[in-house]
């Protein structure tokens, strides 16, 4: 733990005092890792925070509601919207090491899942009510705990993914190629192991779990629930800045993307499209054995 971080019964305590002193603030919901049941949160895991108020534009004009446990480190800001309301999100830190994300709701909200059949995905993660002043959360849904459990993928998905990893490894190929290792790792990075390898390990691991287990977002559970030897495989797709590691790299994902696929496809009665693989690794081989352009 960071020196001087608070434990999580007095940071929950502040903010609960905080919003009880803001005439505005109607709730507080606490969300995502720290309210759910198991032993996901840490001592860095974030408080996600639900902020329902009256006044939401005004409220967030008033920046000085972020300075609810003290100064702040740093923020971030970012828009988003729930059942037809704007809401903001603000992320901040703090000099202890705190970090709350604050999401800005419009207290119309409250009622309108009360109403709802179910509670939103986000709320469907898990939730705890820190504050409700009106008692419009009493009628919300319980969560189900399943709303971002992966689904198997069908046959037009599967093979969407499939097309998506071996188009992504063209460019990589052609970035090598020409020394462009910077622009070569992003693809490498953002559009194949975090896109389409990403979605295909996610779907091996919930072969072995029933399609049952929340994956974490952008693969932070990957390398808890891999495997070892797949969380070995992808370990080493990744490496530092060197052109022909970087090659080394693309044929090891590849490699990697390959036996899961095809064991997805086989536990779910899919034909895996080979002659796409073997065509685009031809190319690939073909692009990496040509002379540099400014040789």
């Amino acid at each position: 733990m960071l020196p001087n971080t608070p434990r999580e019964e007095n940071v929950l305590a502040e903010l609960v005092a905080w919003g009880g002193r803001e005439e505005d603030v109607r709730a507080l919901v606490l969300t995502s890792t720290r309210a759910q049941e198991d032993d996901s949160a840490d001592a860095l895991s974030d408080y996600d925070l639900i902020v329902a108020v009256r006044d939401p534009d005004g409220f967030v004009a008033r920046s000085g509601w972020v300075g609810a446990r003290g100064p702040k480190l740093v923020s971030w800001s970012d828009e988003d919207e729930l059942l037809g309301e704007r809401t903001t999100f603000r992320g901040v830190v703090y000099p202890d090491g705190v970090r709350v994300d604050f999401t800005i709701w419009p207290a119309v909200l409250l009622e309108r899942i009360a109403d709802a059949d179910a509670v939103p995905d986000d709320l469907d993660l898990g939730f705890r009510i820190l504050l409700d002043k009106d008692g419009s959360t009493a009628r919300w849904g319980t969560p189900t705990y399943r709303a971002h459990i992966p689904k198997p993928p069908t046959q037009a998905e599967f093979e969407a993914i499939v097309d998506e990893f071996w188009w992504s490894t063209t460019y990589v190929a052609k970035a090598l190629w020409r020394g462009e290792v910077v622009f070569a790792e992003f693809v490498l990075d953002q559009d194949m192991r975090l896109g389409a390898l990403r979605r295909v390990l996610e779907w091996r691991i919930e072969l072995d779990h029933d399609w049952s287990l929340l994956p974490g977002v952008y693969g932070r559970k990957l390398e808890r629930r891999l495997p070892p030897d797949l969380a070995a495989e992808l370990h080493a797709t990744y490496v530092g800045a060197d052109i022909e590691e970087n090659w080394d790299a693309l044929f090891l994902t590849t490699v990697l993307f390959r036996r899961v696929a095809t064991e997805v496809a086989a536990a779910l009665g899919y034909r895996y499209p080979i002659e796409v693989d073997e065509g685009v690794t031809a190319q690939l081989e073909a692009v990496r054995a040509m002379p540099p352009p400014n040789a």
